[in-house]
């Protein structure tokens, strides 16, 4: 499911990379310094010595030369206001192409037309395995009904779990240890070996006694529970078999322990002759006690045996089997419906990512836009201070060489009526493809609008397919009786 959202992924993915950060500055143009400007220029210098000697002359027209080097200074500083302008300028329309919100709506419809196909299809095969293994379930249940009606059984089988298992496990460790434990100290006094010989003697026969026992409860003399007379009689067989069995083991055991105080070789076969001959034949009240500790230790296992599965033959593994299908059911059903929950909350997720990103593009688009206004307003401001100081400077030394002449009659005519005017220099702005805050607000509401509805449909599409889940519930309903 890693590609189903993919198209949503790459818009998110665009949008969270692209951001830009704007500094406002109003120190872009510099003032400049009039009465700095003037010494370098020596302007009241020159309009003394020009004063001195009439000139310009009266019917002069503007400008004299010292004015044009003053208008020269300040049309240098006007073109390099200019230059920073439009350096600044590229550099906006290039972070405004960037944002790229064409290109965002286009992928973002493109992703909303597939969001919900996609989510269909990441989970439609979750459906085809649940139905094989509803199936699966049914297929057991069926079973499980017909095992308990073919043998008229009307109560739930009997399976081992939790303390009461652990304890039966615990009680055929203990019988084992502890039998053991009591033969070997009955069986160390003939063994060349001391004690530890007899504990490999007793464990040996600890072994026999508490298996066999287990294993005729388990597996043969439960038969006895079933329906048919003939099975019934084969778990009796086994039963009276098992019986036989014990008393041998055990009797043989008291025996090896007489035999074995007074010879250190050959002894099991004087048991068996001694078995065969004499079985009851027992000089020593300690092997009587040694015998029937050893029977009743086998009967514990054999009761104990007896409950680890359900007493009827066949019922537990019917039972496990429905069980573990089951089981098996409603784990994959779980773990489907959090999967899909899972693909739900991440397209919401995404989606919100895409709406935050959006947002943050229109304010990214819109501190361009006022950085770029703040820049013409400040370089129409710059240019105004131009020609302020211009004119300054043009008075400056106008004044001194009004000063220096002898006849005020002969200053000429321009000096008190032409005032200097700068020709502004009007930036190009090319807007061709450049979103309206109005239309880019409109376009970015829609987009949201149509995110929001595909959130809307999935989580739909979700319950849906929550609900063809459970929908096999109803079309494999459960057949067990009880």
């Amino acid at each position: 499911m890693a590609k189903r959202f993919e198209g949503l992924n790459k818009v998110r993915d665009k949008l969270l990379e692209a951001n830009h950060s704007f500094k406002e500055t109003t120190q872009l143009f510099v003032s400049l310094n009039v009465d700095k400007l003037a010494k370098d220029l020596d302007l009241v210098a020159e309009g003394k010595k020009l004063g001195s000697q009439n000139q310009p002359p009266k019917a002069a027209k503007p400008y004299d030369a010292v004015e044009d080097a003053v208008l020269e200074r300040i049309g240098e500083e006007q073109k390099e206001a200019h230059q920073t302008v439009e350096d600044h300028l590229q550099t906006f329309a290039g972070r405004l192409a960037s944002l790229d919100f064409e290109d965002q709506f286009g992928m973002i419809n493109i992703a909303n037309s597939s969001s919900v196909s996609n989510f269909r299809a990441a989970v439609s095969g979750g459906v085809d395995d649940l139905h094989g293994l509803r199936k699966a379930l049914n297929d057991a249940e069926t079973e499980h009904a017909w095992f308990k009606d073919k043998h008229k059984l009307i109560r739930a089988a009997r399976m081992p779990h939790g303390g009461a298992h652990i304890f039966r496990v615990s009680l055929l460790v203990f019988l084992f240890m502890v039998e053991t434990g009591m033969n070997a100290i009955f069986l160390a006094t003939g063994n060349e070996q001391g004690y530890f010989g007899g504990i490999l003697v007793a464990a040996a026969f600890s072994f026999a006694n508490i298996g066999i026992a287990l294993l005729v409860s388990i597996f043969c003399a439960r038969l006895v529970t079933h329906r048919s007379w003939f099975v019934k009689s084969i778990g009796a067989l086994f039963i009276a078999g098992y019986a036989a069995l014990a008393v041998t083991i055990n009797l043989g055991l008291a025996h090896y322990r007489e035999v074995s105080e007074s010879l250190a070789e050959g002894a099991g076969t004087i048991v068996m002759d001694r078995l065969w001959e004499n079985t009851a034949g027992l000089e020593d009240v300690n092997s009587w006690l040694l015998f029937i500790v050893g029977l009743l230790f086998g009967i514990f296992a054999f009761i104990d045996g007896w409950f680890v599965l359900d007493p009827y033959p066949g019922y537990a593994g019917v039972e496990k089997r429905r069980n573990a299908a089951r089981e098996n059911y409603r784990d994959s059903k779980a773990e489907l419906v959090e999967k899909l929950q899972e693909v739900r909350d991440e397209h919401n997720e995404t989606v919100k990512d895409i709406i935050k990103g959006l947002g943050a593009r229109q304010r990214e688009h819109r501190a361009i836009v006022e950085s770029r206004a703040k820049l013409l307003a400040l370089f129409a401001q710059h240019q105004e201070q131009l020609e302020r100081a211009c004119n300054k400077l043009i008075s400056i030394y106008r004044e001194a060489n009004v000063e220096a002449r002898e006849d005020p009659a002969t200053v000429p005519k321009y000096f008190t009526s032409q005032r200097y005017v700068l020709p502004r220099i009007k930036p190009k702005i090319t807007s061709d493809g450049e979103w309206g805050d109005k239309e880019l607000s409109d376009s970015i509401r829609k987009a949201q609008e149509q995110l929001n509805e595909q959130v809307r449909l999935i989580g739909e599409e979700c319950g849906k397919s929550i609900a063809a889940y459970e929908e096999l519930d109803r079309l494999h309903p459960d057949k067990t009786h009880g």
